[in-house]
């Protein structure tokens, strides 16, 4: 693990001059480093904002303590501390004040948390103060649900939005409409509607095929569909999707987006799926490789040796 290093820089570098530190701590260890990282910068003349949960729980000051929203209209860039989870669910609210985040993987794969906790006080020194990073546009989702010609509910999603019953092992029929005209019909357990960054997520899990992040495009993926012939399909990233429902299917349907927010509908209304009018910025080393992670994360590495 990086030591802690109380030297002050010569100067700071200008693009940031608010850092947010947010998440949602699981254990004490990751706790402690919201705390350590929270004195790091301190030491280097940051100012620093803390999501309120947390700070409260290692005791800040009231100054430093801060909802998304505010931190959303305050920092330059969100440290988000933990898996891909929590950088999910700090970014469908950030993204929206087009802040970057970077993320410090404590969690499993970290397809989006690019620092390793080991060396984390070193990666951030190299970004923050030798400016040795870029930033990357992803784009997002949004979701509605439409009922009597009025969206009732809506949601962002980074990684997927999830049609499916609110039941297990319950099908549904659907009919897909892409801009307005007909795609095709499904029996399935759902359908998966998902983003290059979710396109290593659950969609992936489905068969579902990998899209490279600037690719501007939306993978449709079955959720085990009752014909052979269902398949993946994958459209232009600035297509707006429509479902609409057969009549005699359960009354509890669901829209999941990234498996955080779930939007109950009904088989009358209409599920609307397009493309987000702001996108994620995420903030990478300029060491990044898109490739390396993927290869890595996936276990696609071998050694011929």
């Amino acid at each position: 693990m990086d030591t802690l290093n109380s030297a002050k820089p010569q100067t700071l570098h200008t693009s940031f001059q608010t850092i947010a530190l947010v998440g949602k701590p699981r254990n004490d260890i990751n706790l402690q480093m919201h705390k350590n990282l929270f004195f790091w910068l301190i030491e280097r003349g940051y100012q620093v904002l803390v999501e309120q949960d947390i700070g409260k729980k290692i005791e800040l000051p009231p100054k430093h303590l801060a909802t998304l929203e505010e931190i959303g209209q305050s920092a330059q860039l969100a440290i988000v501390i933990g898996g891909d989870g929590n950088m999910l669910g700090r970014a469908r609210i950030l993204a929206e004040y087009h802040i970057p985040l970077i993320g410090i993987n404590r969690g499993n794969l970290g397809f989006l948390t690019d620092i390793d906790p080991k060396n984390a006080y070193s990666q951030l020194q190299a970004c923050l103060e030798n400016g040795e990073f870029f930033v990357e546009e992803r784009f997002l989702l949004k979701a509605g649900v439409e009922r009597d010609n009025e969206i009732i509910a809506s949601s962002i999603a980074v990684n997927e939005a999830v049609i499916h019953p609110a039941k297990i092992a319950h099908m549904i029929d659907f009919h897909v409409h892409i801009n307005d005209q007909f795609a095709f019909s499904q029996r399935s357990d759902g359908l998966i509607i998902s983003t290059p960054t979710g396109s290593t997520a659950y969609s992936l899990s489905a068969g579902g095929p990998i899209l490279t992040p600037q690719l501007n495009a939306i993978a449709l993926v079955p959720m085990f569909p009752h014909t052979l012939s269902s398949r993946p399909l994958v459209v232009d990233g600035n297509s707006k999707i429509s479902i609409r429902f057969a009549e005699y299917n359960t009354s509890q349907l669901e829209l999941g987006c990234d498996s955080q927010v779930a939007l109950q509908f009904g088989p009358d209304d209409i599920i609307h799926i397009q493309k987000c009018d702001y996108p994620l910025r995420l903030l990478h080393l300029k060491s990044y490789n898109y490739y390396k992670v993927l290869s890595s994360k996936l276990g696609w590495l071998r050694n011929f040796s």
